[in-house]
């Protein structure tokens, strides 16, 4: 069985389908992102105790960056959190508010049924009956600590239990013949139940129809990408997997997920924002990119320089410390934990480095100030920042993506030029 609401992947610290490099973000998307990241994960801490952290997730903070996007802007809705280790002992702006606790609510239900689905399935430790008996009682605990805080909100997170108990019955009735979005529905139900209240808290309830659509098909994302990313391994240990019990096709999967990603953006076309800078590029963008990733069509464009030389640094989903490759803190290079440039290590072996290569690609210093500011202007002018499929950052001279260049909905139109 498999409850992949907001996708748990196994053996990640942090997990979900929505996982944007930082090269990808702008300086400010990059700080709104970490503010809801740490929001959720504060907001845990303080409804919830600390052990509750644990179930701090990439996809949960969705609802958050929705509350916001759709809220008029007021005094209160960042505070200064202290300093952590994950931010390098640094301060930090962090998003609070009903959306973060929404966000964490939905996200301690989500990962109680999670817990009782490996305990059902007997996974690893769970095997043993003082193991799965110390589990089920944390996650009945996360279950009412949960609904008291969606009740809080005037969410009924009996929702979101309802689906996940439903998804044990269908799972076992489905077969070769049966549609995959009988075994996905479950996982919509729940979604779209979070992303529409997150209109009732922002007292927009114009937007809670299209916004439902975009959580039912981000439901049905979740639970196709884990089913695909778990294939391989689902197949060697016996595990219950929807695509292989089905029947369905990788072409099959990737047609309903591409689908999918259309109706997401297509949904909140229908939406009226406040601010949806954020929203629209997690769900409209880095969306797309989720399906690339675990298809294995696309990589990130900024590693491919040391490509050649092995594996770029905090490849892998343990790379670079608790966020993997993805830790929006930096970290993950030579010599940190879990980076390194992969191969066996000998200068010229098979997959090492060559003779005289230190390890380290050749990345050119910062511009100053004023030179920036000049190529800053020229990005600007040509259109790039939001075009291009790469260029250089003004001062930092990192590889960045433009932010809409793979984009083919309407609310990209940033510039009226033809480049």
């Amino acid at each position: 069985m498999r409850a992949a609401l907001f996708n748990n992947s196994r053996g990640s610290a942090l997990f979900g389908i929505v996982r944007p490099c930082g090269h990808r973000l702008s300086e400010v998307l990059r700080t709104e992102w970490t503010a809801h990241l740490c929001g959720l994960c504060l907001a845990l801490r303080g409804d919830h105790g600390q052990f509750a952290r644990v179930v701090t997730n990439y996809d949960g903070l969705i609802v958050s960056v929705l509350t916001e996007a759709q809220s008029e802007r007021a005094t209160g809705w960042r505070r200064t959190a202290g300093p952590c280790p994950l931010r390098a002992m640094r301060t930090a702006p962090v998003a609070q508010g009903e959306g973060a606790r929404l966000a964490a609510a939905v996200s301690l239900v989500l990962a109680s049924a999670k817990m009782r689905d490996h305990v059902a399935d007997r996974d690893g430790l769970l095997a043993r009956r003082p193991v799965a008996a110390a589990a089920r009682r944390v996650a009945a605990g996360w279950d009412r600590a949960g609904a008291r805080t969606g009740a809080s909100l005037g969410f009924d997170t009996a929702l979101l239990v309802d689906a996940v108990d439903r998804q044990a019955g269908i799972e076992a009735l489905a077969g070769p013949g049966t549609s995959v979005l009988t075994v996905t529905e479950p996982a919509e139900t729940a979604t779209a139940a979070a992303f529409a209240h997150t209109a009732v808290l922002a007292g927009r309830p114009q937007n809670a129809a299209p916004l439902a659509e975009a959580g039912r098909l981000f439901g049905r994302l979740a639970h196709l990408l884990d089913a695909v990313e778990d294939l391989e391994t689902d197949a060697a240990s016996g595990a219950w997997n929807p695509l292989t019990a089905t029947g369905t096709t990788l072409a099959e999967a990737r047609r309903l997920c591409d689908d999918a990603v259309h109706g997401v953006r297509l949904a909140l076309r229908d939406a009226s924002f406040t601010d949806a800078r954020l929203a629209h590029v997690l769900l409209a963008h880095e969306l797309s990119r989720s399906v690339d990733r675990a298809f294995g069509t696309a990589a990130c464009g900024h590693q491919g320089q040391v490509q050649a030389y092995g594996t770029p640094p905090g490849a892998g989903h343990g790379g670079g410390g608790p966020y993997g490759s993805n830790n929006p803190y930096g970290g993950g290079g030579a010599g940190a934990p879990g980076g390194g440039y992969g191969g066996p290590g000998v200068p010229g072996g098979p997959g090492g480095m060559p003779p005289g290569f230190t390890g380290e690609p050749h990345r050119p210093g910062r511009r100053g100030f004023w030179a920036g500011c000049a190529v800053a202007i020229g990005l600007c002018c040509t259109c790039k920042l939001c075009c291009a499929s790469e260029y250089e950052g003004a001062w930092s001279r990192k590889k960045r993506e433009g932010l809409c260049h793979k984009c083919d909905c309407d609310c990209c139109e940033c510039c009226g030029c033809d480049c």
